[in-house]
């Protein structure tokens, strides 16, 4: 039995407390589902105010999405 695989991606680089080493990547394979949502919805893209999406790579369902408020004065601390 194969485990289901979940991709985090964004057409824009992914930053986020959770994914510190990622500086540039635009897409990311987990292999647990809600640790993906959980990485997904706690990061932001560069720049701000773009969608970022956890997809079900077997089938390409979208599971989870979110679009971040953009905020030009907001300071990233990560």
């Amino acid at each position: 039995m194969s485990s289901p695989v979940y991709r985090i991606e964004s057409n824009h680089p992914i930053v986020g407390p959770l994914l510190p080493y990622l500086h540039t990547a635009k897409s990311i394979v987990i292999t647990v589902r809600e640790l993906a949502v959980a990485m997904a919805s706690k990061s932001s893209t560069e720049p701000c105010g773009h969608e970022i999406r956890v997809v079900h790579l077997p089938s390409g369902e979208v599971i989870f999405r979110k679009t971040d408020a953009y905020s030009p004065g907001f300071a990233r601390n990560f």
